[in-house]
């Protein structure tokens, strides 16, 4: 089935408890992108580049199934770079820096090729370009996610409760549903969030795995225990990737569906975070994916007796 990603395509400046690297590539559609290839191809991207974002890595993307038609790439800028620091926890950090550069300037257009996406993701963006987007489909999508920040409630509310009436699921982590709905217990607010538009909510808890919502349904998916996290920025991207890449791949939207596809996400997102960058993500085989998956199935599967 078709899949389209509105993401960033960009770099990064990371530095962790584990190294620092100064300049690598990032961005939310990046890390999607070669995530939900694992499962589906072709993968319809939408973004913006400058002239300063390497060939290489476009022609890789696209060796991967990524489609480009719907890339505009500015060739006298510069693409968009963020930097940041992590804690020792690796759940906090502090951003340094933040050049938007040609993001500043994103007004995405749908072509016509990328037409009748019965998937879609929408990046962590401007909840105005999320609704530019949705407003430009011609037909009703399958499936259409989202993913969102802090910084849009506080800055864009308005536009960002437009955009929770249009997607189907919302994906964010635990602070993040916890500041949209006004409540601390999770199963709250993910209730309100569902009455402001989102028929599911998946609520990521880092190293404490993640809680799908559907009406009364709960999901609670395990996170596997990691020896080394070398670097955690991607791995939400990474997860939302995985997670979409496979229902597409099965064309199913279900609750049983999306369970199986949780676990998927998570499986992809647990090897991003053990090289700096998407570099981890680009060396994983379908082999190495069923391994991980297989891991986490057991993590949670028991039998109880007497």
């Amino acid at each position: 089935m078709s899949l389209l990603i509105v993401g960033t395509l960009a770099f990064d400046a990371l530095e962790t408890p584990f190294g620092k690297v100064d300049r690598i590539i990032g961005g939310s559609g990046t890390y999607a992108a070669l995530a939900a290839s694992n499962f589906t191809q072709p993968t319809n991207l939408i973004s913006i580049v400058g002239g300063d974002f390497p060939e290489e890595e476009m022609n890789e993307l696209k060796a991967r199934g990524v489609k480009f038609d719907g890339v505009d790439v500015m060739a006298d800028e510069k693409s968009f770079f963020w930097s940041g620091r992590y804690h020792m926890d690796m759940n906090t950090r502090d951003t340094l820096v933040t050049d938007l550069n040609v993001l500043a300037k994103f007004d995405p257009k749908i072509p016509q090729s990328y037409e009748g996406s019965e998937y879609v993701m929408l990046g962590n963006l401007m909840p105005a370009v999320q609704i530019s987007v949705l407003e430009q489909l011609k037909s009703k999508p399958k499936l259409v996610i989202m993913d969102t920040m802090n910084f849009w409630m506080d800055i864009a509310m308005d536009d960002l409760q437009k955009v929770l009436g249009m997607v189907d699921l919302l994906m964010v982590n635990d602070s993040e549903a916890r500041q949209l709905s006004g409540e601390y217990s999770l199963v709250k607010a993910a209730r309100k969030i569902q009455a402001m538009g989102p028929k599911y909510v998946i609520v990521k808890k880092g190293e404490h795995g993640a809680l799908l919502f559907h009406g009364d349904k709960i999901f609670s998916a395990p996170a596997l225990p990691l020896e080394d996290v070398f670097d955690p920025t991607g791995a939400g991207d990474s997860f939302a990737g995985g997670f979409i890449g496979y229902l597409a791949r099965v064309d199913s939207t279900s609750f049983e569906s999306m369970k199986a596809a949780i676990i998927m996400g998570s499986a992809i997102a647990s090897f991003c975070v053990e090289k700096f960058g998407p570099e981890r993500l680009k060396e994983i085989s379908a082999a190495d994916i069923e391994a991980r998956v297989n891991e986490f199935i057991s993590l949670s599967n028991f039998e109880v007796r007497g």
